[in-house]
C-alpha cells in the first residue's frame, strides 16, 4: 500500500500555503522555460548555501527576485491568462528580477551613501515593495498584504495618532529606505532565514517524497497499528508524524497522507468529519516534529540566536504529547464506535517494507546527527539532500550491477569516494560525484526517468518554497515599521501592565491574538507579528524567551485548526466530503494538546526542557521534567474521556464534567490545584475501575 504522490494530490485555493499555484505542463515551450527557471532556482539557492559567495543582502534580493519572477509567471499560467493580460504578468515578474540586482550592482554605492538614499533608490525601493504586496496578493489573498498595508500606513502616518499611539514622524525616504536598502524590511532576517535554510530543507523533502519515503511511512504505520482497535485513523496519526519530520508544511501533509488515510478511516466506520479531523489534526502537528519542524522554527532560532538543536529540543517533549493526544483520542472514538482494526490479511508486512526502504531513512539519520553534532542547520541540509541524490541516483546506477557482492562494492566505492572527497576539496567534491553520477544515468537503461524525477523534485521545491518565502519578505513591512517607530514598546507595555495582575489573562489575550491572525493568514507571518510584540512582554513577566515564542508557535498553528477559518481542516474537507466548519469543530476535540501544553510549559518549563521556574528550584530539573510529563500525560488522558464521552465504557455528562474538572486543576498553576487535580483524577480512575469490575 502507498498513497498517490503530492503531484497528485488535489490541492486547495488560497490555502495560504500557495497550494493553488502550480507548475503545469511541460509540453509547450513556456511550460518547458518555467519548469527550467523553478529548477535554475533550487540550483542557485543550493550553490548560495554550499559556498556563500555572496554579500547577505545581494543574496537576500537574489532571493527575492527570483521568487517574484516564479510568482508572477505561474499565476499567469495558472490562471491560464492570454494576451495582454499573461503579458502584464511576465513583465512584472521580469521587473521583480531585475530590480533584485539593483543590491548586486551598486552595493559598494548604497552602503556609502546609507541613510542618505537618491531619488533612484527610492523609485527602486517602491516598485520593489510593491510587487511584494502584489506577489503576496496573489499567492494567498488579501488577508496577509492588508496587515501589513496598515503597519506601512502608522510608519506613514502615525503621527497623527493620538497619544499614545503616535510616533515622532518619518519622511517618505526614512520609510523606503528602512524596507528596501537595509536588513531591517523585505530583506531582513525572516527573508534570510527563507533564504538558506527553510528553501534548503524544502528541497530535501521534495527529493525524500520523489525517492519514495511517503510510501515507506505509510506501509510501516500500516503494518505497525492498522490492525490494532481504530487502527486506520492512527495510521494518519503515525505516518503524520513521520512525515512531519521531513515536511514542515502541515496542509500538503493533508492533501499528501490525506489522500489515502482519510478514505480509509470512513470505510472502517469513522465519520467522515472525525476523519478528516484526524488527519488535518495529525498534518499541522508536522510543523512542531523534529527534526525538520516548519519554517517557523528556523526563524524562531535565527531570532532568538540559538541554535537550531535547542528548538528541537524545546518541542521534542510538547510534539510526542501532541501525536500521543491524537492517538489516544481516536483510541477512544474507535471504542465508542465499537470500530475495530484493519483485517490482518490486508496489512503490509513492516519487516518487508524496512528491508525494501530503509535506505530511505539514512538522509534523515545523516541530518539528525550532522544536527546533535555541532554542524550548523545550513551544513546539515547541504549534506542531507547531497546525500540524498546520491541515494536516489546510486540506487538507479546499483540495480544494473548484478551480485550483491558487486553491489556492495559499488556502494563501498561511492562512500569513500564521497568521505574522502569532501575532507580534501569540501562540498565541491559530493557535487562532482553527483555530476558523475547524472552523466551515468544518461547513458544507462531507465537513468533518464531518475533524472527526470530529480529534477522534478528540484522544480517543485522551488514551487512549494515560493508562499513562505512571499510571507517572509512581506512581514518585513511589520518587523521594519516596528524598528523604526518602536511600536512594539507601547504593546508590551500594555501586556505587562496587564500581566503584573494576571499572567493567564495576559496568555489568554496572546493566544486570541495568534488565533485571529491565524483565521487570515498563514504560521510564519502569525509567528512573526504576534512574536515579536509579546514576546518581549512574555519575557518581562519572567517566561523564558523561547518558551513564549513556542507559545506563539504553537497558537499560530492551532489557528489553522480552529474555525470558522480552519485551512487544515478545509484542505480535508474535498478528500473527506464533509463540511470544513465540521472537521474544525472535531479538530477542536483531538487537538486539545496544543490548547493545554503551552500554558503547561509557561507555568513550567521543564515541560520544554528549560530549566528554571520554582518546580525545578524546588526537586530538580530532572524530577521537574519527570513530575510535569506525567501531570502533562494524566490532564490529557482526561481531555480525551470528557471530549469523547468514553473510556472503558460510555461516560456520563456527570463523569465527563468529573474529568474536566480533574483536567484543569491540573493545567492550572495555583496553589494546591495539582493536589486537587491528582485527588479527582485517582477518584475518577478508581470509579472506573469499579464500574468495570463489577460488569465483569
Amino acid at each position: 500500500m502507498s498513497t498517490p504522490s503530492s503531484a497528485a494530490a488535489p490541492e486547495p485555493f488560497n490555502d495560504g500555503e500557495g497550494g493553488h499555484i502550480t507548475l503545469g505542463e511541460r509540453v509547450s515551450l513556456v511550460g518547458k522555460l518555467i519548469f527550467c527557471l523553478a529548477i535554475t532556482f533550487s540550483a542557485w539557492q543550493i550553490a548560495m548555501a554550499a559556498y556563500s559567495p555572496l554579500p547577505s543582502i545581494v543574496m537576500r534580493s537574489m532571493h527575492v527576485g527570483f521568487v517574484l519572477l516564479l510568482t508572477f509567471i505561474l499565476t499567469a499560467r495558472t490562471f491560464r491568462k492570454t494576451g495582454l493580460r499573461a503579458a502584464w504578468d511576465w513583465f512584472l515578474g521580469l521587473l521583480g528580477f531585475a530590480l533584485a540586482f539593483y543590491h548586486w550592482i551598486f552595493e559598494p554605492d548604497l552602503i556609502m551613501r546609507s541613510g542618505m538614499p537618491t531619488e533612484t533608490d527610492i523609485i527602486v525601493g517602491c516598485l520593489m515593495v510593491a510587487l511584494v504586496f502584489e506577489a503576496a496578493r496573489r499567492m494567498m489573498g488579501w488577508a496577509l498584504p492588508s496587515i501589513c498595508a496598515v503597519f506601512l500606513a502608522y510608519a506613514l502616518f502615525g503621527q497623527y495618532l493620538p497619544s499614545p499611539l503616535n510616533h515622532r514622524g518619518y519622511d517618505f525616504d526614512q520609510v523606503v529606505d528602512q524596507l528596501f536598502l537595509g536588513t531591517e524590511g523585505i530583506f531582513g532576517i525572516p527573508t534570510y532565514v527563507s533564504a538558506s535554510y527553510i528553501f534548503l530543507f524544502i528541497v530535501f523533502g521534495a527529493f525524500l517524497e520523489r525517492a519514495g519515503i511517503i510510501a515507506l511511512f505509510t506501509d510501516v504505520a500500516i503494518g505497525s497499528v492498522g490492525g490494532s482497535q481504530g487502527g486506520p485513523a492512527k495510521v494518519a496519526v503515525v505516518s503524520s508524524a513521520m512525515m512531519g519530520t521531513v515536511n514542515g508544511s502541515g496542509v500538503a501533509n493533508v492533501v499528501t497522507t490525506g489522500q489515502f488515510t482519510i478514505p480509509l478511516m470512513i470505510r472502517m466506520g469513522f465519520k467522515p468529519a472525525f476523519a478528516g479531523a484526524v488527519e488535518a489534526t495529525a498534518s499541522m502537528g508536522g510543523q512542531i516534529m523534529p527534526p525538520v519542524m516548519g519554517a517557523v522554527a528556523f526563524i524562531m532560532a535565527e531570532t532568538l540566536n540559538v541554535a537550531y538543536t535547542e528548538i528541537i529540543q524545546a518541542a521534542l517533549i510538547p510534539a510526542l504529547l501532541y501525536f500521543g493526544t491524537a492517538f489516544w483520542m481516536v483510541h477512544l472514538e474507535a471504542g465508542r464506535l465499537g470500530l475495530k482494526g484493519v483485517p490482518k490479511s490486508e496489512l503490509p508486512s513492516v519487516r518487508n517494507a524496512l528491508r525494501k526502504g530503509w535506505p530511505l531513512a539514512l538522509p534523515l539519520l545523516v541530518l539528525i546527527t550532522l544536527l546533535f553534532s555541532g554542524y550548523t542547520p545550513l551544513f546539515a541540509g547541504t549534506a542531507g539532500l547531497a546525500f540524498t541524490a546520491i541515494l536516489i541516483a546510486g540506487r538507479r546506477l546499483g540495480q544494473g550491477i548484478g551480485p550483491l557482492v558487486l553491489r556492495i562494492a559499488f556502494w563501498l566505492v561511492i562512500g569513500v569516494l564521497a568521505s574522502l572527497g569532501h575532507q580534501t576539496f569540501g562540498i565541491t567534491a559530493i557535487f562532482s560525484l553527483i555530476a558523475v553520477m547524472v552523466v551515468a544515468l544518461m547513458v544507462i537503461k531507465g537513468g533518464r526517468e531518475t533524472l527526470t524525477a530529480m529534477a522534478e523534485a528540484m522544480a517543485e521545491g522551488a514551487r512549494n518554497a515560493l508562499p513562505v518565502a512571499v510571507a517572509c519578505a512581506l512581514v518585513g513591512v511589520i518587523i521594519g515599521t516596528m524598528t523604526l517607530t518602536g511600536a512594539a514598546t507601547n504593546f508590551t507595555r500594555v501586556i505587562v501592565e496587564v500581566g503584573a495582575d494576571s499572567l493567564f489573562l495576559s496568555l489568554v489575550m496572546t493566544m486570541v491574538a495568534c488565533l485571529v491572525l491565524g483565521m487570515g493568514i498563514p504560521t510564519i507571518p502569525n509567528y512573526i507579528i504576534t512574536s515579536s510584540l509579546v514576546g518581549p512582554a512574555l519575557e518581562n513577566l519572567g517566561v523564558p524567551l523561547i518558551v513564549s515564542h513556542m507559545f506563539v508557535f504553537y497558537f499560530g498553528i492551532m489557528a489553522d485548526l480552529t474555525p470558522p477559518v480552519a485551512l487544515a481542516a478545509f484542505a480535508a474537507s474535498p478528500i473527506a466530503r464533509a463540511s470544513g466548519l465540521r472537521i474544525g469543530m472535531n479538530c477542536l476535540r483531538i487537538a486539545v494538546a496544543g490548547f493545554v501544553v503551552p500554558f503547561m510549559a509557561v507555568y513550567t518549563p521543564a515541560l520544554m526542557l528549560q530549566d528554571g521556574g520554582p518546580l525545578a528550584q524546588d526537586i530538580g530539573y530532572p524530577a521537574a521534567v519527570a513530575y510535569v510529563v506525567i501531570k502533562a500525560i494524566l490532564s490529557i488522558g482526561l481531555w480525551g474521556a470528557a471530549a469523547i464521552g468514553y473510556l472503558t465504557r460510555p461516560l456520563s455528562w456527570l463523569e465527563r464534567l468529573w474529568a474536566t474538572a480533574a483536567a484543569m486543576s491540573l493545567v492550572a498553576a495555583l496553589p494546591a490545584t495539582d493536589e486537587i487535580g491528582f485527588a479527582l483524577a485517582a477518584l475518577f480512575i478508581g470509579w472506573q475501575w469499579f464500574h468495570q469490575r463489577s460488569r465483569a
